[in-house]
């Protein structure tokens, strides 16, 4: 089971920081580190944020940097780190150009993307930028078939139910072939049944060891419907409220799974050497 950690930079995070962090990270040994997406915070909204239990997203964020300019800060000051998105909020943004990120990160990282998507859960994100909210997991699926045709050699092109391309030249291809791996989140059957039928992985958030052997069950009846195995996909557990120690590490390998994200996020670099040196003797590395 690999390790990876969960970071989130914003505006009042300093760059030469982040650069820092990133080596720290890579030089302790981490697998990859994850970074969410939201373009847009509100100070009130309706919408339950499903992992906490007030519905609130912990700690009333105002901002986060763009995931794919933040991994290519951290690409640029590490040499083997995987860089993930966890997750993109793919029904939200237009899906030439986040396949075009996509691809450049993967190419001027050398093939080092993991690519965490989702079809999001802030409704008032989604009507801020006029996307229909209802529609969101249909167009998800959709925005990714369009991404995986321009990500495949040669001349483009696409016909489907919102998106149309013409024939067209789309470079640079990603260096991972035929592409960077797409791990769907979510937890919900919906979910499941995405990872099953149009994914190369699960990124599971926020579950114990416990609920991801549930999880797992559910996820290997979506694969048998889809005609696939448990082979065929990676398998992603973030943690964030679960407690992270010898005996649950042990637990959530005991799972099967791929690789489990924890989070390590601190205001300085020196507060951030004590958490990964607590981190890490939880982790046994």
């Amino acid at each position: 089971m690999r390790i990876g950690v969960t970071m989130a930079f914003n505006h009042r995070t300093d760059p030469e920081f982040i650069g820092a962090a990133a080596r720290l990270v890579e030089d302790t040994g981490f697998h990859s580190v994850w970074v969410p997406e939201h373009v847009l915070f509100f100070p009130d909204y309706a919408s339950t944020y499903p992992y906490s239990a007030d519905g609130r997203i912990p700690g009333d964020p105002v901002g986060v940097l763009d995931p794919f300019a933040a991994l290519t800060w951290v690409a640029a000051h590490t040499s083997k780190l995987r860089l993930g998105t966890g997750i993109c909020l793919v029904p939200q943004r237009q899906p030439v150009y986040t396949a075009k990120a996509v691809a450049d990160l993967d190419y001027l990282s050398g093939g080092r993307v993991d690519f965490g998507v989702g079809i999001g859960w802030l409704k008032e994100e989604f009507d801020n930028l006029q996307m229909n909210f209802g529609k969101r997991a249909a167009r998800c699926v959709e925005y990714l078939e369009v991404m995986r045709a321009l990500w495949g050699p040669g001349v483009s092109r696409y016909r489907g139910e919102t998106i149309e391309l013409e024939d067209c030249h789309f470079n640079p291809k990603p260096v991972q072939t035929p592409h960077p791996p797409v791990l769907f989140g979510g937890e919900s059957e919906a979910a499941l049944a995405r990872v099953a039928h149009h994914g190369d992985g699960w990124y599971g958030f926020d579950l114990d060891p416990n609920q991801v052997g549930s999880a797992l069950a559910s996820l290997e009846r979506h694969l048998a419907d889809a005609g696939r195995h448990r082979g065929d996909v990676q398998v992603f557990i973030g943690s964030s409220s679960k407690p992270v120690t010898p005996e649950t590490v042990a637990a959530w390998g005991d799972t099967g799974i791929d690789q489990l994200i924890v989070p390590l996020m601190a205001g300085s670099l020196e507060r951030l050497e004590q958490r990964r040196d607590k981190l890490v003797a939880s982790l046994s590395m």
